[in-house]
């Protein structure tokens, strides 16, 4: 076993067993006990160490074949308590459209002029929109954007005639997401600040979207295993149904 500072030995005890499944409610709990635990010790120079709000994520294994096309999961989900963060978002788009994405919180919106900048190498925003009329131009975008998982598509909802609201949803928190290699999903359902009763909230609206979107190829247990854990705590296991 590795090194375990004293503050992740104090976490540890407050998860305890590691192979318990925990209701969601108990899980969230315990995950935000963990994060606002805070070391003791400062900095080598003196300084103290400052506290966050720790990200929450849920970590869920499917049982896909992530090789198989018609099993790979990839879309977009609004929670119901949001994420406890915005979003940068451009748009691709033309004519009065602009004005409406810009009104709408996008932080650029064009179309040529938008293009060129990413192509010579502005990638300074967390996401991108585009109406379908224009994925023929920013198709040329797919080698700088894909392996920053920032490339518009339909099925993450990135690509839509309704780019206002995109715009708008995914600024507010709207997240993508995809399965990897491993047939995981992961995704950020808030904050260590959140109440409990609103993680457990975001947490079963994923699970149900999830659940919603099934892939028809898949078969047996679909639900392996769920946990939680925040950005530098333990993971717990939540007892879920398959």
């Amino acid at each position: 076993m590795g090194y375990q500072s004293v503050l992740y030995r104090k976490q540890l005890e407050i998860r305890g067993d590691a192979t318990a499944p925990l209701s969601v409610a108990e899980g969230a709990a315990k995950v935000k006990q963990m994060a606002v635990l805070r070391s003791d010790r400062n900095y080598k120079n003196g300084k103290k160490r400052k506290s966050n709000d720790q990200t929450i994520e849920l970590v869920v294994h499917l049982g896909i074949d992530p090789k198989q096309a018609d099993q790979m999961l990839r879309g977009a989900i609004s929670l119901p308590k949001g994420i406890g963060k915005t979003r940068t978002v451009i748009a691709f788009c033309d004519g009065a459209l602009i004005d409406a994405a810009k009104a709408a919180g996008a932080i650029e919106a064009g179309a040529d002029e938008l293009i060129d900048k990413i192509q010579k190498g502005w990638s300074e925003f967390d996401v991108a929109v585009a109406h379908p009329s224009l994925m023929g131009k920013v198709g040329k975008l797919g080698r700088v954007l894909g392996p920053l998982g920032k490339m518009p598509t339909p099925k993450a909802g990135t690509v839509t005639p309704d780019v206002v609201t995109a715009v708008k949803e995914f600024g507010a928190g709207r997240i993508e997401f995809r399965n990897d290699d491993g047939g995981n999903i992961h995704l950020p359902v808030g904050r260590a600040s959140f109440a409990v009763g609103d993680l457990v909230e975001n947490i079963e609206a994923a699970m149900k979207h999830l659940h919603r979107i099934k892939p028809a190829a898949s078969k047996g247990h679909y639900v392996k295993k769920v946990c939680i854990s925040g950005t530098r705590t333990p993971s717990v296991i939540l007892a879920t149904e398959g």
